[in-house]
């Protein structure tokens, strides 16, 4: 499998394991499907699995990745996972530790090669209401000296943010020092950020986060790249009436049409366009068992999409 660049971690399979499928949280699976799947992804040449303590019921993702783990050794295999500190929780530095002692527990390991802030920005200036989100204040001076502290202690290699705040504070976050190792970005071929976006004052803003990030030397992980679901042939868990999942998949007739006329299934064009983005070091991978993996490895395989084929995809949010 491809290799790319992804700062000062070394280099990153343009493919990474994504926590949410094999924890049940894009649909149902098993803990045997799972551990299989994380074996299979190693064979298929994968070096990061990407968790999170709240990817599945009772961590599911850093459980099945922990037992898939000690019934296989994988030494070289880099290891994500989250923290989310929203900031109307109590002490953010002693949930910090309290949360990566857990899932380090769970993972069967003494530190992780990355650790993300699981909880969006709120904006710089000015003030959001949503609940669950973390200000900039405490952002700066409390969860950035918390992780570089476990940097030090040698519980991680390095610490990110989930760049799908608000754009402008997610922006600063990426030019003031000391800057994130990673930053988690939306990429898609719709431009879909579905539940995950807040704000209602403002739009996504990708281009900008992703010029902003290799402006800085700061490693793009690529995430949501069949946005929920929304980019494949047919959305594989119930959904309320109204979810934005929902609208997005019927959004995307368009997308499912183009895909047929390449030739491709719509999850393997999306993952393809994703990986085709410049900048982009790796894209998360939402699945949940086996068949999920070999479909998008083998799309991986047949290498990026044509500027013509770009063009398009762009075309349909033109």
């Amino acid at each position: 499998m491809e290799t790319r660049e992804f700062g000062r971690l070394g280099r990153i399979s343009a493919l990474t394991l994504g926590g949410g499928g094999i924890g049940g949280v894009w649909g149902s699976t098993d803990r045997a499907e799972a551990v299989a799947t994380i074996h299979a992804a190693l064979d298929a040449g994968i070096t990061m699995l990407d968790l999170a303590p709240g990817y599945g019921v009772d961590s599911e993702s850093e459980r099945a990745a922990g037992e898939a783990l000690r019934s296989r050794a994988a030494a070289d295999l880099m290891i994500t996972t989250k923290i989310p500190l929203p900031d109307d929780e109590g002490d953010v530095r002693a949930r910090a530790r309290r949360s990566l002692h857990d899932s380090l527990e769970r993972i069967g390991r003494d530190h992780v090669d990355l650790v993300l802030l699981h909880t969006q920005l709120r904006p710089r200036s000015g003030r959001s209401d949503e609940p669950g989100l973390i200000g900039w204040p405490v952002y700066r001076d409390e969860v950035i000296g918390e992780f570089e502290r476990f940097r030090a202690e040698g519980l991680i290699g390095g610490w990110g943010i989930t760049g799908v705040g608000h754009p402008d504070s997610v922006v600063d976050a990426l030019a003031e020092a000391p800057k994130p190792d990673a930053v988690q970005v939306v990429v898609n071929a719709m431009d879909m950020n579905g539940d995950i976006w807040f704000f209602e004052d403002v739009a996504p803003a990708t281009e900008a986060i992703l010029t902003a990030a290799n402006r800085n030397g700061v490693p793009v992980v690529g995430i949501r790249a069949v946005a929920a679901g929304s980019l494949t042939s047919a959305v594989d868990r119930p959904l309320p009436d109204g979810h934005p999942a929902a609208r997005d998949f019927a959004r995307a007739e368009p997308f499912r049409k183009l895909a047929a006329e390449l030739g491709e299934t719509p999850a393997a064009l999306a993952h393809r366009y994703a990986l085709s983005v410049p900048g982009v070091a790796t894209v998360v991978l939402g699945v949940k068992n086996r068949a999920e993996l070999a479909e998008c490895v083998a799309a991986a395989e047949r290498g990026p999409l044509t500027a013509a084929e770009m063009t398009a995809i762009r075309a349909l949010t033109a």
